[in-house]
Parts: C-alpha cells; sequence; structure tokens
C-alpha cells in the first residue's frame, strides 16, 4: 500500500502599514520615535546638555525656553526640528500659542532667522513643528566656524490662558553634508510654473493607513489613496520627492449630511443655526527636516465635497537661497510629509468618522542631486523607495514582502513537484500490483 506523503505548501502573506493606536478612546496621541532618548533642557547656555545627531524628547510648559548644547563641523549644514505634541482635545488658542526655535552661536548671535509656528484650526490641537538652520554657506561668517551652539526651542503663550498642560516636544537633530563642488545656484524666476497643478483623476483608489506623525506615516507614492479620518485627528503620510520633482496634493472630504442634534450647535469651528464648519478639513505640507513647506491650512466645509490644495516648487538645491520660505524649504530630495486634520467639529457631518481620498502627484523627471561629501540617506531618494511607496509599503516591508513572495512560490512549485511525484509514483505501483495479479491469473 503506498505511503501518503504530507506536503506543507508556504503561502505568501503581504504586510501593509500598522494601523495607529488608540481607536477605542478617541483619537491617537503622536507617537514619538523608537529609540528616542528622553533628555531636559537647560534654562540657559550654562545648563544645557550635549546633544549629537539623532531623536530627542523633552516636555514644555507655557512660557518655558530650553537650551540644548552642540558641536558642529565648518563643512556641513545642520538641522534642528521641534515636533509640539499637545493631546487631542486639549486646549490651544488660534496664533497665541505657537513653538519658536534658533539656533546662535557661542556668543548668543543667531544664526538663521528660525521658526515659529502656531494653530490655525479655531482652537484644534494637533501636532505642530518647525526648524532652524545653520547652513555650511550661510551668510553669518561666526555660523560657519567649527564650534559649540545652541539649539533653543521656546513654548509661547498667554500666561493667563487655560492650557493643555506640558507639552510633549520631539527634537532631532540632522546633518546634511556639505559639497565636493560648488554649490548650485539659486533657480531663477520663470524657471518653473507656478500653476496649482490639476489633480490626478482615474485610476484605482489604493488603501492606506496614515501614522500619528513623522514617525509612523504611512508611506504614499504617485496615485490616488483612501483612508479614514475622526473629528480630533491629524493622519500623517510620506511621500519621497526626488531633485527636480515638485509636488501636487489634494485632500478630499465627500459629501456628507448634517447629524441630528449639531443644527443649533456652536463650537469654534461652527456657525450657530447653520451648515457651516469654518475649519473643517486641514493640510500641511513639511519637508525631510520637518520644516513646513506650507503651515497647516483649514477649509470651510457645509455639506458638499471639498478639498484642500498644496502644490509646491520643484525640489533643488539653490532654492535654500530663496528669501521666500515656501520655495526656501524645497531644498533637498527626501521624504516629504502630509499632516491631514479634522476638526472636531466636523463631527455635525462625520460623527463616525469619514472617508478622504488623496491625490497624490510628484511630477517631474528625477535629476541627479548634488555632489554630497558623504553619503547620505536623510535627503535622498531611492528607486526602492519610490517603488515601495506606489504600492503603499516602506522599503522594509516590499523587501520582506518580495522575501515572503521568493518563500511561498518556492514551496507552491515544491509542493507541486511533490504531489506530481507521489502521483506518478502511485500510478507506477498500481500498474506494478496489476501487473503481478495478471502473472498470477
Amino acid at each position: 500500500m503506498p505511503v501518503l506523503v504530507p506536503v506543507l505548501v508556504s503561502v505568501p502573506v503581504l504586510s501593509g502599514p500598522a494601523g495607529a493606536d488608540g481607536l477605542r478612546n478617541g483619537p491617537p496621541v503622536y507617537r514619538t520615535a523608537a529609540g528616542a532618548q528622553p533628555v531636559r533642557g537647560g534654562e540657559g547656555p550654562s545648563g544645557a546638555p550635549r546633544i549629537a545627531p539623532g531623536t530627542y524628547t523633552d516636555t514644555l510648559a507655557r512660557g518655558d525656553e530650553k537650551y540644548y548644547a552642540v558641536r558642529l563641523d565648518a563643512k556641513s549644514s545642520a538641522y534642528f526640528s521641534a515636533v509640539a505634541a499637545p493631546r487631542p482635545g486639549s486646549e490651544v488658542a488660534d496664533h497665541t500659542d505657537s513653538l519658536k526655535v534658533s539656533i546662535r552661536d557661542a556668543d548668543g548671535n543667531a544664526c538663521s532667522p528660525g521658526g515659529s509656528t502656531s494653530f490655525h484650526g479655531r482652537g484644534m490641537a494637533y501636532p505642530i513643528a518647525d526648524y532652524a538652520t545653520r547652513r555650511g554657506d550661510g551668510p553669518r561668517t561666526n555660523c560657519q566656524q567649527a564650534g559649540d551652539y545652541y539649539f533653543v526651542v521656546k513654548r509661547v503663550g498667554r500666561a493667563a490662558a487655560e492650557g493643555s498642560g506640558r507639552w510633549p516636544v520631539e527634537l532631532r537633530f540632522q546633518r546634511e553634508p556639505g559639497l565636493t563642488g560648488t554649490p548650485p545656484a539659486q533657480p531663477g524666476p520663470g524657471t518653473w510654473s507656478t500653476a496649482t497643478p490639476v489633480p490626478l483623476t482615474g485610476g484605482t483608489k489604493k488603501d492606506i493607513e496614515g501614522g500619528t506623525g513623522f514617525n509612523d506615516a504611512g508611506p504614499i507614492g504617485k496615485g490616488v489613496w483612501q483612508d479614514r479620518i475622526r473629528p480630533g485627528e491629524t493622519r500623517f503620510y510620506r511621500v519621497p520627492v526626488d531633485w527636480g520633482q515638485q509636488l501636487s496634493v489634494s485632500v478630499e472630504l465627500p459629501g456628507g449630511a448634517l447629524a441630528g442634534g449639531y443644527g443649533a450647535v456652536r463650537g469654534k469651528g461652527a456657525v450657530a443655526g447653520s451648515r457651516l464648519v469654518a475649519s473643517a478639513l486641514g493640510l500641511g505640507v513639511y519637508n525631510p527636516a520637518r520644516g513646513p513647506v506650507s503651515d497647516t491650512r483649514f477649509i470651510a466645509y457645509d455639506g458638499k465635497p471639498a478639498a484642500a490644495k498644496v502644490a509646491t516648487a520643484p525640489v533643488d538645491y539653490g532654492n535654500r537661497y530663496n528669501a521666500t520660505a515656501p520655495v526656501s524649504a524645497m531644498r533637498f530630495a527626501g521624504s516629504y510629509y502630509l499632516a491631514v486634520s479634522l476638526h472636531p467639529d466636523a463631527a455635525k457631518y462625520f460623527k463616525d468618522g469619514t472617508p478622504i481620498t488623496l491625490r497624490v502627484d510628484p511630477t517631474g523627471r528625477p535629476q541627479p542631486g548634488p555632489g554630497y561629501r558623504e553619503k547620505t540617506t536623510d535627503f535622498t531618494v531611492t528607486p526602492q523607495e519610490r517603488a515601495a511607496s506606489d504600492e503603499g509599503l516602506t522599503t522594509q516591508q516590499a523587501t520582506a514582502d518580495d522575501a515572503l513572495r521568493v518563500v511561498g512560490y518556492g514551496g507552491i512549485s515544491t509542493g507541486t513537484v511533490l504531489l506530481l511525484a507521489l502521483g506518478v509514483w502511485t500510478l507506477a505501483a498500481r500498474r506494478r500490483g496489476g501487473g503481478r495479479a495478471a502473472d498470477q491469473r
């Protein structure tokens, strides 16, 4: 009697972006980077802790100004970012509650104008971020010398205002290598069109899950994407944008019916007796150093389909010499981040959340980048990253999926061969048995 051989067939398992946590208890909080080091900033230069390139966490009370000491060389550029992440639902004041960052030399002189960002969502709390820079070829010669510098972060707000307690803050120190040759010049006027591109149309919508912040942002590339967002929530996505490319983004809310019991409600973003939510959907864009390309701006909503749109300048090294902030921010290739917020008052239409559509279009053929002295991963885009993002995956997820596919297909092929061999062996055994029976007859 033939012996049956069990055949194990491996099946590929495809992974996708991890969903944000906290779905049962309101909007999730900002997720800091894995391995971020806790640090306590000093009240002045003398008490400043020394930090190296990397990611750190601290907290800020209203009025706090904290110092962090850094050692810089004479050739590379340095970027220092701060992300303030008040808990969703906490109290913030538009334009008044803000975050300021700067980089100063050992004598206290500012190395650049620094950055300042505030809230624009009619009282909605969401992550805000800005950066300060020390350019290797900057205008202040005292800041091009090697030596000690200070990254300064300040939380601004009215002392008497009702606050949200201490803000968690994520700090990041990044280095951009110097160049081997002469830096590219600033692009001249008229070298690119400032007209807003027409959003992508057609094609199948691909599912994506946005993250809580920069660290777990959902990877997306060129195409039309769909996600789901709840009132009070902010979702982050990252898009690889290469040298020479410009980014066009449209985020859309569908039509919605006014929920019962909300008609006469007046919230910070609503108008009494009206269908209008004055600040319903927010969209902000950040560069690879977490500097704002466009501050988060909110659009109104009255139940009809609406879209928030942003179009950027093409990525060019020379943009850093441009005095216009949205152009200056498009100074290097890498992952650009989209922050999408839905105001709590949008619950009058979307109590249980709503689908959103993202139309993402990095236009233009990728160009060669500048000649960096060292390899950099923060300010570059690889073909593998671009291909993975087009599928809504990180490069690590795409690599793992490819490996699983190989194992799966290999397992299926091996199983097929074993089954065929088993069938041939069984048929041969039956024939041998039939031949023996005939001989016996």
